[in-house]
């Protein structure tokens, strides 16, 4: 039986990055992830400025809500791909933890492509609402607006980034499923 400081001491010297089995393409999401850490901190700094700017100036913006609220939305999106590439996903570790080694492989091939399977095809219903996003009826390229005063492309600019994410990890969940097939750690 492990106890609980054995497991707390095992977390914290737990390598810190991507898992090797998510190859190249973890290590490329692992670094991204900084990207978007910064875009939280940034729409923090935009709302502390939007509170100064209404509360002591009386002078607020158009922007800082819609922006923030953008910035955070990429940086949870983003964060499931994350997850992916670094193994931190919810699991249920009572039973996984419970099974031997070679099981335990198989079931991580398993997993995987299940869920490269579902997110290919959340990458499907992407697509759908992105074409209704991004072109006209006629064809021609137009990204939807929030329809505010300020009327930025965030919602547009937003189903782009989680058509991007899903396709991503799909392929980040094959690559899981062939390198635990091949047994590469």
């Amino acid at each position: 039986m492990v106890s609980h400081q054995e497991t707390s001491e095992a977390a914290h010297e737990a390598p810190q990055g991507a898992i090797a089995e998510s190859g190249l393409l973890g290590r490329a999401i692992s670094a991204g992830g900084l990207v978007f850490a910064a875009g939280i901190v940034v729409a923090m700094l935009i709302l502390i400025q939007e509170v100064v700017l209404r509360y002591f100036f009386n002078s607020p913006t158009v922007w800082a809500h819609e922006t923030t609220i953008f910035l955070s939305g990429i940086a949870f999106v983003y964060g499931g791909l994350y997850c992916v590439a670094q193994d931190n996903h919810i699991r249920v570790v009572l039973l996984y933890d419970a099974i031997p080694r070679g099981a335990r492989r198989i079931l991580d091939i398993v997993i995987s492509v299940i869920c490269a399977l579902a997110s290919g095809m959340f990458a499907w219903a992407a697509w759908l609402m992105v074409e209704r996003a991004v072109f006209t009826p006629a064809g021609d390229f137009r990204l939807e607006t929030s329809g505010s005063a300020w009327d930025p492309v965030y919602p547009g600019l937003m189903k782009l980034f989680l058509l991007a994410v899903m396709a991503v990890m799909a392929l980040q969940f094959l690559i899981l499923a062939i390198n635990y097939a091949r047994g590469r750690r």
